[in-house]
């Protein structure tokens, strides 16, 4: 006899294209189509539409304000506190799903109380990362996620571990995916030339760096490998070179890295060591800008200090992007150095420029980088994540 569909609700903090958000809605999306009766629930900022993209997912947006000049501890107990007062009354104690997944810590605790409430039969929490935030509510927020859901799901090995040596909190692997069916190759060269035409990189070796100016990005270590690489890439190239850095939307306050790479950009343009045109940053972008975007760059630079698995390099291995990145126990899961993506030290500007300009002046190596990171992000996708989770959600006591 076959089983009867599942009822899923996932949840998610924010609708901008962040990880877990993609995360929420790829997977959302692949359990539909394999016949389950899915909602997103994600907290919704005045002035927003909806997801960063389109979806026929059913969804719920719960509102929450911006409030000038609050902590961030302040802002994270807001935004539980909002999620809980919102379902507590739509979560009727019949329990109207089979399923209540979350993806970050900020829905992870909103869960976690509602279960106690008895409005929430179980709770599943999807771990992609651990952070070393400098709030102590999110720090707090973060450990609660961990260790108080029922069912602890992680994106990778490595996490795994972690979660069980840090935390001593078993977790199950389910990889991430890509979608193999947006994030796409340009069709040729010369459709390749006329999207960098579109978009304003006729003449450029574009560097393109995914996620915006932050911490854990390493964005300030990669503008120095830039800076570095930049006569060489113009050497090699012939074209001028262009670090694109792409996106940027996330809930942390930021603005003293930004203001450091800032300062630090204004110095080296003032000693004459970078073009005022060298550096673009494009801000929050849309789904279809982002897949032009690496349709266009030479490379991908990823020299992250911490990842969860990396979605952005699957998304461009699928575009035939080559990558660098940083070299990670985590990104050694399905990355291998020279193969389908070069590996550097994230904390080596050095290696990190050499890397670059090896990526788009040797062009056998540029070739072979491209063929197997499309083969690679052939082997992740959503579909295959989606069944492992439903045989996860099945296999969870009543």
């Amino acid at each position: 006899m076959a089983e009867r569909p599942l009822r899923i609700a996932l949840f998610t903090y924010s609708t901008r294209p962040r990880g877990g958000v993609v995360h929420a809605l790829e997977l959302a999306e692949a359990l539909a189509e394999l016949g389950h009766r899915v909602r997103l629930f994600a907290l919704e900022k005045p002035g927003r539409s909806g997801f960063f993209r389109p979806t026929d997912i059913p969804a719920t947006f719960i509102p929450v304000d911006e409030i000038t000049g609050e902590t961030m501890d302040d802002r994270i107990a807001r935004y539980i506190e909002a999620y809980v007062r919102y379902l507590e009354p739509e979560l009727s104690a019949r329990h109207d799903y089979d399923v209540y997944h979350a993806e970050d810590c900020i829905s992870g605790n909103a869960l976690v109380r509602l279960h106690r409430l008895g409005r929430v039969p179980r709770v599943v929490r999807t771990v992609h990362h651990v952070d070393d935030f400098p709030s102590p509510a999110l720090m707090g927020c973060q450990r609660d996620s961990i260790v108080d859901p029922d069912t602890v799901l992680v994106v990778s090995e490595w996490w795994r571990r972690r979660l069980a040596e840090d935390f001593g909190v078993a977790s199950q692997v389910v990889h991430n995916g890509v979608d193999l069916r947006h994030f796409t190759p340009p069709e040729n060269a010369t459709a390749r030339e006329a999207e960098r035409a579109r978009l304003g990189l006729s003449g450029r070796t574009v560097v393109l760096s995914v996620g915006g100016v932050e911490p854990r990005k390493n964005t300030l270590v990669l503008l120095e490998a830039f800076v570095r690489a930049r006569g060489r890439i113009r050497k090699a190239t012939g074209r001028s070179p262009l670090l694109l850095i792409a996106g940027g939307a996330t809930l942390f306050d930021y603005r003293e890295y930004r203001d450091a790479f800032e300062r630090e950009a204004a110095r080296l343009v003032e000693v004459g060591l970078l073009e005022p045109d060298s550096v673009l940053r494009t801000g929050p972008i849309e789904n279809d800008e982002l897949l032009a975007y690496y349709r266009a760059a030479d490379v991908l630079a990823f020299p992250s200090l911490k990842e969860g698995w990396g979605l952005t390099v699957l998304e461009a291995q699928a575009t035939g992007t080559p990558v660098v990145a940083g070299d990670l126990e985590v990104m050694r899961e399905y990355l291998v150095h020279e193969r389908n993506a070069l590996l550097v030290a994230p904390g080596d500007p050095d290696a990190i420029a050499g890397a670059l300009v090896r990526a788009v002046a040797d062009r056998a190596l540029a070739a072979t980088l491209r063929r197997n990171g499309l083969e690679t992000a052939r082997r992740y996708d959503w579909r295959s994540s989606a069944v492992r989770h439903v045989r996860i959600y099945r296999d969870m006591p009543a």
